[in-house]
């Protein structure tokens, strides 16, 4: 384990004083007086000669590390930013070494349990994503490779650059002369990896320099990421009865408080983190985001959420779906009954399950019978981006639109969407695809176009799909007559 990185976090003042003593020690600081909680007990000369030039030449950082806390506990730019000689970002720096590079290694020599949370969280290896298939988008369908940088000889695609990695992270790349390379840098995306080998970036959320929690509480914060036609978090969140108490109620917030706790210190509306991560009256805060979470809605279908953390080996594996809903529930409980809670969860897993069964599974399964009749070229043929869309976007919105009752992006943004383009465009490439292949002189391309056929006509003929061939279930058409003549008589 680097030098850099400490995990330990002790539970008395006077222990945290020895851990931030051991970490500073690291790198020349003083170290604070025994008995000490936190901080030191003044600025070290390293991080003073730093002050002396950045309040001039960077007047902006230095009156943000002035409002922050790190400044008040005489934490200072070179607590931060120091760096061992032959580590592989460290650069001398008027006769110090230095990164610039802050990665969740070094906030780990203070704040241990938080970044052991947040490594073992999703958000830490979002950065993974740029050997997916969303990047394959960005790199090639949307972008080219004539992005050139000493980092990327062969070049990049700016599409990514600008867009992908400013979210989910770039692998920053130092150069021979100690640089960083500028494809990759600036870079604050929440998976970045470091050169240090860790990922993730606690700047994601508390920008530095004042690394504020107030800032990271509010739900702006979370929407540089999450907002967009695949993951509307912030737009559903706004249009959902809780963003709307909090704009209504933000100076009721309480949002500068040390203490934080739901219930106790406000009450007037939940923000994401309030939800996802901050205290209860029974919890501590946490930074693994997916320990509140019962469903995880990024995939094609839906899957409890220790089944994705298993794929990428991650703590959550252990940790299992019911109980992840019940730290949920413990939240929802500070402002609404027990009733209230269960019946809203009965509705979610209603609607999760709706899209699993009528379209992702069935969905996914007739792409799967359609590829050997298609280009083998990714997104080179136009029902890539039908299917796609299908269950990256709409379905992705309408479960997340539930999740986070967002009624407008459940329904005409989600589900909506999701049986337009099913019935509309998807169902008639499959049928063109089987027409274009069963006589086909190739004997695969026509067994295959046999079995497309074949799991076509067996999906519209499922309860779920035969209203599309005129064949609804007699007793249903009944009662939707009943129903519909009941609602005249209601309102002529």
């Amino acid at each position: 384990m680097s030098d850099r990185f400490m995990w330990t976090r002790t539970a008395s003042a006077a222990a945290a004083a020895v851990v931030l003593a051991g970490a500073l020690c690291l790198v020349g600081a003083p170290q604070p007086a025994a008995g000490q909680a936190f901080g030191l007990p003044e600025l070290s000369a390293e991080s003073r000669a730093c002050v002396d030039c950045h309040k001039k030449d960077n007047i902006g950082l230095y009156q943000q590390w002035g409002s922050s806390k790190h400044y008040r506990g005489n934490v200072g730019c070179y607590e931060c930013h120091a760096a061992r000689p032959g580590e592989p970002d460290a650069k001398l720096h008027y006769e110090k070494y230095i990164s610039v590079v802050v990665s969740p290694k070094d906030c780990g020599r203070c704040h241990g349990r938080e970044v052991e949370e947040f490594i073992g969280s999703h958000h830490s290896k979002a950065g993974r994503i740029l050997g997916s298939l969303d990047n394959v988008l960005a790199e090639v369908v949307e972008g080219n490779s004539a992005f050139v940088t000493p980092g990327f000889p062969e070049g990049a695609s700016a599409a990514a650059v600008n867009g992908c990695w400013q979210c989910h992270g770039a692998q920053i790349k130092v150069l021979a002369d100690g640089r960083l390379d500028p494809a990759t840098w600036p870079n604050s995306g929440i998976g970045r990896i470091n050169p240090d080998g860790s990922e993730g970036s606690c700047n994601a959320c508390h920008t530095r320099h004042s690394f504020s929690a107030a800032q990271a509480r509010h739900p702006d914060t979370c929407g540089k990421c999450h907002m967009g036609p695949d993951h509307p978090q912030k737009e559903i969140y706004e249009e959902s009865k809780h963003g709307i108490a909090f704009f209504a109620n933000q100076d009721k917030m309480n949002l500068e408080s040390a203490k934080w706790i739901v219930g106790e210190d406000y009450s007037a509306a939940p923000t994401c983190a309030t939800c996802h991560m901050s205290q209860t009256r029974t919890q501590n805060v946490t930074h693994d985001v997916g320990m509140r979470i019962s469903w995880n809605n990024r995939p094609a279908v839906s899957v409890r959420p220790e089944v994705a953390d298993k794929k990428m080996n991650l703590p959550g594996q252990n940790v299992g779906w019911e109980a992840r809903r019940d730290h949920m529930k413990d939240v929802c409980t500070a402002c609404h009954a027990k009733n209230w809670v269960e019946n809203w969860y009965v509705q979610y897993d209603g609607l999760v399950e709706l899209y699993n069964e009528k379209f992702g599974k069935p969905g996914g399964a007739l792409y799967a019978a359609a590829k050997p009749l298609l280009k083998p070229v990714a997104f080179g043929n136009p029902l890539d981006f039908v299917w796609f869309e299908i269950w990256h976007h709409e379905g992705r919105r309408a479960r997340h639109g539930a999740a986070m009752m967002g009624p407008d992006y459940t329904h005409w943004h989600g589900t909506y969407e999701v049986a337009k383009h099913f019935y509309s465009e998807y169902v008639p490439m499959l049928e063109e695809l089987v027409e274009a292949n069963k006589t086909s002189a190739d004997p695969a391309k026509a067994k295959a176009a046999e079995e497309l056929r074949e799991l076509l006509h067996q999906t519209l003929e499922s309860p779920n799909h035969r209203w599309f061939l005129g064949k609804m279930d007699p007793a249903e058409k009944e009662r939707r007559a009943k129903a519909a003549e009941e609602f005249k008589k209601r309102y002529q």
